[in-house]
């Protein structure tokens, strides 16, 4: 089921003459960054290329400069400026993304007794809370194409727990290092989700892949960096995950392994919301380093150093596992196209999605 509101960026630049630019010129040349060519951007964008040529000129006049090169039989490339523009919107699209989703997700569950008869929607019956990862994206999308009504929300894994635990949600998505780190990681999760709970019974991990976390680095390494204690050197800048998230805590683990803290690390304490934010702070040139998934690491052209592998999977109470949408939902993960689609993400390995294990 698609959400009934989406809430999407748009971001205008007003130049001196109190012009702002062309409505959908960023979303252009977003799109001629990746087919490689004005004709097949327009065609993507369902617009005639007289009014793609038209939004470029506009923009080209507003900011007083070109945005594209075009060779006859070459394709069209970007300009030092358009490629800037375009990193913003990618910058934009990265951290702001999951949260406008979740946000969308919530104003839809509030409104949903009034836009369901109309739009004939219906009523999630569950509430997913996970941190955000692009295997939760693509299990998300094949539920919704399928028509299964989940109500979702991104957060961090500690918050996750806590909803899950206090009954604000129904499935937490958490993740978990594989080796020595794990008992650490379980510790910081048993306030919410530990053994003694005389009220619960206990509960249930549906797996959903494994995957690789590590340092995300410019392409090329120009500085050298190998290990994990690189990131002490003085000159290095470091963009961190948020407190409270599952990579954060992560990364905490890897550091005390090596006699490391995060207050000899230049750039600890900032940090960025998503995986994919971080990635794209580091290919701005705006970090020497990051921390963050493979897959993050790829989509923005990074190299990538593996240093940890940890399992992503779905928390909930016994009780929950017979609803129709948490049947749905494992259905989903054991099959084979979904499968497939997670195998490919780099770092990922689905071939196990789908499978029950008690926490």
């Amino acid at each position: 089921m698609s959400n009934a509101i989406r809430i999407r960026p748009v971001w205008a630049i007003n130049t001196a003459s109190g012009s702002p630019l062309p409505a959908r010129l960023l979303e252009l040349l977003v799109q001629v960054q990746a087919c490689g060519s004005l004709q097949a951007a327009s065609t993507a964008l369902g617009l005639s290329y007289r009014h793609a040529w038209d939004l470029l000129r506009q923009g080209e006049s507003l900011l007083g400069g070109p945005l594209l090169s075009m060779a006859r039989g070459k394709g069209s490339t970007l300009t030092p400026l358009g490629a800037k523009l375009v990193w913003a919107q990618r910058r934009i699209d990265a951290r702001l993304g999951p949260l406008l989703e979740t946000l969308a997700n919530e104003l839809s569950a509030e409104l949903s007794a009034e836009l369901a008869p109309s739009l004939h929607l219906p009523a999630p019956a569950l509430r997913l809370d996970a941190s955000h990862g692009f295997a939760i994206e693509a299990l998300l999308a094949s539920l919704s194409a399928q028509g299964v009504a989940l109500e979702h929300r991104y957060a961090s894994t500690v918050a996750a727990a806590a909803a899950l635990q206090e009954g604000h949600a129904d499935i937490a998505g958490l993740h978990l290092p594989e080796g020595p780190l794990e008992a650490m990681a379980r510790a910081r999760y048993a306030p919410w989700l530990g053994a003694s709970q005389a009220a619960q019974p206990g509960w249930l991990m549906i797996h959903i892949a494994h995957r690789r976390q590590g340092l995300m680095l410019p392409p090329g390494n120009s500085q050298g960096l190998s290990q994990l204690s690189d990131l002490a050197r003085p000159e290095l800048r470091f963009i961190n995950r948020q407190a409270d998230s599952g990579t954060r805590l992560l990364l905490e683990g890897l550091l005390a392994q090596q006699g490391l803290s995060g207050a000899q690390i230049k750039g600890f304490e900032q940090s960025e919301f998503t995986h994919a934010a971080v990635a794209a702070f580091v290919a701005s040139g705006m970090a020497d380093a990051g921390f963050g998934l493979e897959t993050a690491a790829r989509q923005f052209k990074l190299d990538f150093i593996p240093l940890a592998r940890e399992r992503y999977f779905l928390v909930c109470r016994p009780s929950t596992l017979p609803h129709p949408t948490l049947q749905a939902l494992r259905q989903a993960l054991q099959d084979t196209t979904l499968r497939a689609q997670l195998n490919a993400l780099p770092g990922y390995q689905a071939d196990e999605a789908g499978e029950l294990q008690a926490w």
